[in-house]
């Protein structure tokens, strides 16, 4: 079974900045994208960025310019490092994890409880 933990959430004024970590663990035989979902009260959850094994980023639009995605593959870790935050940012961060059990077995997608993060104005 696999594991997948974020923290780093919280309160923090507009234009500050936060720190999301998230790492995997368990019976992990590889790991292929690891990244970052967001899901605002009455939104549907969107993406916000990935990062895959090869270090490849993408980013939603929203975000570009004020997020940084970055992974420790020998922690099996995934940050997200938050700049310039607005109001909007507010919502429940997800990590999610593409993870293959062993060799044999396919991937499976994987996600954490959430973490609340909330942009005061």
């Amino acid at each position: 079974q696999v594991q997948v933990v974020e923290s780093g959430g919280g309160l923090v004024q507009a234009g500050g900045s936060l720190r999301l970590s998230c790492a995997a663990s368990g019976t992990i035989y590889s790991i292929n994208s690891m990244g970052w979902y967001r899901q605002a009260p009455g939104k549907q959850r969107e993406l916000v960025a990935i990062i895959t094994n090869s270090g490849t980023t993408t980013y939603a639009d929203s975000v570009k310019g004020r997020s940084t995605v970055s992974r420790d593959n020998a922690k099996n870790t995934v940050y997200l490092q938050m700049n310039s935050l607005k109001p909007e940012d507010t919502a429940v961060y997800y990590c999610n994890s593409i993870v293959r059990a062993d060799s044999r077995n396919g991937w499976q997608s994987y996600w954490g409880q959430g973490t609340q993060v909330t942009v005061s104005s």
